[in-house]
């Protein structure tokens, strides 16, 4: 898969004269190769409905103003003459055009109204088409009219956006539900059957595009890659992770998402944006300290890069944004040797909240996800996200963080797991089995706790690092008994809640100095957590949350994969392949300097970082700076190979090889 992408959108309002007067198919193809790029996705159709090709079937949708009526031809022949793929881009759920001139082909809501699944303000384009309506015939016309016209030979492939789940109630899917035998009142079972909609109309499509063109790369764009499209990925050839952090993705979105993706079998790229904020910022640019920042984070997780950017309407491109993305797409290409192929070498498994969502459409990643995402970041910890079917021994400790529902399926997967030697650690509701006196913890549930905000008293086991006196939980716990398990820390409970009459200074009231019902418990290699503590950790980032987890992996977790002595806004992120391990080391500082958006405008070094990395009985022949080629001395120390780093300023990557 090309690494150094341009997802180059062109959503082109008819009110807009003179359409493409400056393009000149040369320059355009000449200043994307000056910038490093290999591959840019280019639009037949977009979001207002328009045409950017001669089409046969379509003609009347052609782009009123379009002064070119080859622009999409022309892109496609002048870049493939300098070696750049041209994936081509067609919006699916939403288009201005339908949304005129056929509302039967809209998806509508309980209520009856269309479904706006963005919530802004006229004007727009955002009410969602159903798929099952008449629509899917126009749009399955529509993709082999591409091909008739584009030529199959020059189709390298598709990326068909806007395609996720809505709670359609339009007739065509209560037709097809109840033709199913599923209730058409029932909120659940309409999310249910848009998935299996979905699906099929996904299926459909790529076997239509494999039947005319079989090499050609398909992907279906719903803005977020998890479990619940899972059963769909089987008709995509590669997954793309839209995750524009200062365009409501937020810079934790990505690191997340993409865990999690590259687990999945499939290659994988990043998506990012050169705006400064949304798609469609136009005439603005990201700092690009920012944008180097997400595309060599993208490398250091496994994936190819893809930079958004939007064409202008004339159709020249800015030559302040080329000669960024080029700058950092030439570092991208020089470290491309060390990146492809290789895959993330991990040790422990967080096991994704998605899967186990209760009733209700949330496709968001779980505040409970966020903060043991961050936590394990912060402790330079080597992690995966999987899901239920993934093989839990390829891990030595899986994390499941606070809201894994329990089932019996996930409790016996767990039981066989632990049973084959491996370590759990769970927090809160995860498969806790509450009707029961035995489970996977060895504890008894009581039931909520009674106090809104309790304490924790650290020991010489668990905080070990902390002052021994009670320290504040910010989310109401679980109290449970311990049964077969031993206790390791404590819970103290306050003087009373602060509630109807009785309060104490301006928040909760103060420890009472007695102990009540277990925070953590151990049952042999399984760890137990009685208060959400990755939410915890997320809402409010206390440290002592983070040292008794980190106490907790320590004494289930032998030997861990990387360690520095650096800050914990230093990332380190291990890839390998058979013959080498390369080490990621990013250093870059989100901030928030206006009250919209993150991002990031220095990059402030680092110096003389110790670093171990475990290698076992693995023979290192070598230790290097790459792709500068610098020999870096080193020694093993008790299966560790230490070495010192000079400097990191922003990303630098090692390469061990054995």
């Amino acid at each position: 898969m090309n690494y150094r992408q341009i997802h180059l959108d062109f959503h082109t309002s008819e009110l807009i004269p003179d359409i493409g007067k400056n393009f000149d198919k040369e320059v355009f193809a000449q200043e994307l190769t000056d910038a490093h790029v290999d591959s840019i996705t280019c639009f037949a159709r977009g979001h207002h409905g328009w045409l950017y090709y001669p089409s046969k079937k379509h003609s009347h949708l052609i782009h009123p103003n379009l002064k070119n009526k080859n622009l999409l031809l022309e892109q496609i022949q002048a870049c493939h003459a300098k070696g750049i793929k041209v994936p081509i881009y067609t919006t699916v759920q939403w288009d201005a055009l339908v949304m005129r001139e056929h509302p039967e082909w809209l998806a509508v809501g309980e209520d009856g109204l269309p479904i706006d699944t963005q919530q802004i303000g006229d004007p727009h384009f955002y009410f969602t088409i159903c798929v099952n309506s008449d629509y899917r015939k126009f749009f399955m016309d529509n993709i082999e009219d591409i091909i008739d016209v584009v030529g199959a030979e020059n189709v390298d492939g598709f990326f068909m956006d806007i395609v996720f789940q809505v709670d359609c109630n339009c007739v065509h899917c209560q037709k097809k539900m109840k033709e199913l035998g599923m209730d058409t009142t029932d909120k659940s079972q309409r999310l249910k059957y848009s998935t299996i909609m979905l699906n099929e109309f996904k299926h459909e499509v790529a076997e239509l595009i494999k039947s005319h063109v079989p090499t050609a790369s398909v992907f279906y764009n719903s803005s977020h890659i998890g479990p619940q499209y899972k059963d769909s990925f089987k008709d995509y050839t590669h997954l793309e992770l839209e995750s524009l952090p200062s365009g409501g993705w937020g810079y934790e979105h990505f690191p997340i998402t993409v865990r999690y993706a590259r687990t999945l079998g499939k290659d994988i790229m990043g998506m990012t944006g050169k705006f400064h904020t949304y798609w469609g910022d136009f005439h603005s640019m990201k700092n690009p300290q920012a944008l180097e920042f997400e595309c060599f984070q993208m490398l250091a997780y496994g994936a190819g890069c893809s930079i958004g950017d939007q064409l202008h309407p004339y159709c020249a491109l800015s030559k302040g944004s080329y000669d960024t993305i080029g700058k950092i797409y030439k570092s991208v290409e020089e470290k491309e040797p060390y990146c492809k192929g290789y895959k993330g070498v991990s040790e422990i498994a967080v096991l994704n909240p998605e899967e186990f969502y209760k009733e209700g459409h949330n496709l968001g990643i779980s505040p409970a996800m966020l903060g043991v995402g961050r936590m394990l970041q912060e402790l330079s910890l080597q992690y995966d996200i999987i899901d239920s079917e993934h093989n839990f021994n390829d891990y030595k400790l899986i994390i499941l963080p606070d809201i894994i529902y329990h089932s019996e399926q996930l409790e016996n997967t767990l039981k066989a797991y632990i049973k084959n030697g491996g370590k759990v650690i769970g927090s809160y509701d995860s498969c806790l089995d509450k009707s029961a006196s035995s489970n996977i913890y060895g504890v008894e549930f009581v039931g909520k706790s009674p106090y809104y905000r309790e304490f924790i008293m650290p020991n010489d086991v668990m905080g070990k690092s902390l002052y021994k006196e009670e320290y504040v939980m910010y989310i109401n716990g679980y109290d449970v008994k311990a049964t077969q398990a031993e206790e390791l820390l404590s819970k103290v409970k306050p003087f009373f809640n602060r509630e109807g009459t009785s309060f104490c200074s301006h928040q909760h009231t103060p420890s009472s100095g007695e102990l009540t019902y277990p925070e953590a418990t151990k049952n042999g290699n399984v760890i137990y957590f009685a208060h959400p503590i990755f939410e915890l950790y997320r809402k409010n980032a206390p440290k002592w949350c983070k040292e008794i987890v980190k106490d907790a992996i320590t004494l289930l977790l032998e030997n861990q994969l990387v360690c520095h002595d650096g800050p914990t806004t230093l990332t380190a992120s291990l890839t390998g392949n058979e013959d080498n391990y390369v080490l990621h080391f990013l250093h870059y500082i989100t901030e928030k300097r206006s009250a919209e958006i993150f991002t990031i405008t220095d990059v402030i070094p680092l110096y003389d970082t110790k670093c171990s990395v475990y290698v076992g009985d693995k023979g290192v022949k070598s230790i290097k700076l790459v792709p500068e080629n610098i020999e870096i001395d080193f020694e093993i120390v008790n299966n560790y190979a230490q070495f010192t780093m000079e400097k990191i300023s922003g990303h630098a990557m090692v390469q061990i090889a054995f």
